[in-house]
């Protein structure tokens, strides 16, 4: 594993793929992706926030009953939202990533503006991970760019696969891994250098840069 970069960037894993101990040697970041799946119990997320170190960052993956079973409607994702935000706020956790399935097509960004722009987000910052190809369209990315422009919601894309319509003052991006193993893909010096490269720009123009990988980053 790698050690993240100086300066804006953070470099980190979705989830442990080693030991605490061994990743807090090596990383100050991590996404966490077990509250996709379940809501932990709050003993259980101090006990995460007291046992790394006092600089370690988290960033949470909201839970899937706000994404795949509510889809974004506003008024049963609500309770689910406030839940997240006892999560990350236990966590001091500045950065709760939303990451939509590939059925949620353009024809819902109607309910996700209006998911995004009524929640309280207090001091919270949204990020906004699409998935499937529909979102890829270049009308579909001019629609995507602006709606997010005016929610100020980051919109987060694996940079192998296409950078992002609007970052703001955060850039996030997921790396999924390559190939048909897509993840259980272990990155190479050279694609790494390159996924770099492209993030690069973004930090001189002052944004912070956020990069977790759901695959082997060695």
């Amino acid at each position: 594993m790698k050690q993240e970069g100086t300066g804006m960037m953070k470099v980190g894993c979705c989830g442990y793929p080693t030991s605490m101990k061994k990743y807090y040697e090596r990383f100050r970041l991590v996404e966490l992706n077990t509250t996709f799946y379940q809501y932990p119990r709050m003993s259980t997320v101090v006990g995460w926030r007291e046992k790394a170190p006092e600089d370690f960052e988290f960033t949470v993956k909201a839970h899937q009953d706000i994404t795949h079973k509510f889809k974004l409607r506003m008024e049963p994702s609500l309770q689910a939202f406030e839940r997240m935000k006892e999560i990350c706020k236990a966590l001091r956790a500045r950065i709760l990533l939303v990451q939509t399935p590939g059925s949620f097509r353009p024809d819902k960004l109607e309910d996700a503006y209006e998911f995004f722009s009524k929640i309280d987000r207090g001091d919270l910052a949204i990020v906004w991970e699409t998935r499937g190809p529909s979102w890829e369209e270049t009308d579909t990315r001019e629609k995507l760019a602006k709606a997010l422009r005016e929610l100020d919601v980051p919109h987060v894309t694996d940079p192998f696969r296409g950078m992002p319509t609007y970052t703001g003052s955060i850039a996030y991006f997921r790396l999924h891994g390559l190939g048909t193993r897509m993840y259980y893909y272990q990155y190479a010096n050279e694609e790494l250098k390159r996924v770099y490269d492209l993030v690069k720009p973004l930090e001189k123009e002052g944004k912070r840069s956020t990069c977790s990988s759901t695959t082997c980053l060695c």
